[in-house]
Formats: structure tokens, sequence, C-alpha cells
């Protein structure tokens, strides 16, 4: 079931999100969102640390990446070093 509520942004765009829903979501204070807009739709999506077993899933499947595109251990120390001396 959805939780549905009505809120009112603030003179300083601040929204409340209303306690049901922040029940419904388990959302506390600190709570992080991505949001969207477009057009008269505000969409806002909970940033999530991924589960451990998630996160190395998407290690598993970047390693495939790199070998199958012939990538070396050395290629990818290389390319962070580069991106982390661009700032």
């Amino acid at each position: 079931m959805r939780a549905l509520a009505t809120a009112r942004m603030s003179s300083k765009g601040q929204v409340v999100i209303p306690e049901a829903v922040r029940n419904k979501l388990g959302l506390t204070a600190g709570s992080q969102f991505v949001v969207v807009g477009e057009n008269d739709v505000v969409i806002m999506k909970t940033i999530t640390r991924p589960s451990m077993r998630d996160f190395d899933s998407l290690v598993k499947k970047a390693r495939r990446q790199a070998r199958s595109a012939g990538m070396t251990r050395s290629d990818v120390s290389k390319a962070v070093a580069d991106i982390r001396g661009k700032k």
C-alpha cells in the first residue's frame, strides 16, 4: 500500500515529508535524496547504500568487463591516478 499525503513548500524552498510517509519509508533526519524535476513533476528518490552482496556483485561485473576489454590492473591504477590528478 502506498503512503499518500500532501505537502507545501516554504518560502525557503523547504518541503516537509509528512510523518506517515516518513514512517512508512523509514526515513530519518539526515536521509539523502536525488531530486529530479521535469514539467510539473518532482521525484525524490532516497539514496541508500548497497548491501555488501550487491556491492560485491557490482565489483565482479566490473572486473569481468575490464578483463574482456583487455584492461590490466596497471591500466586501472593509471586511469585512477589520471582522474585524481585532474581537479
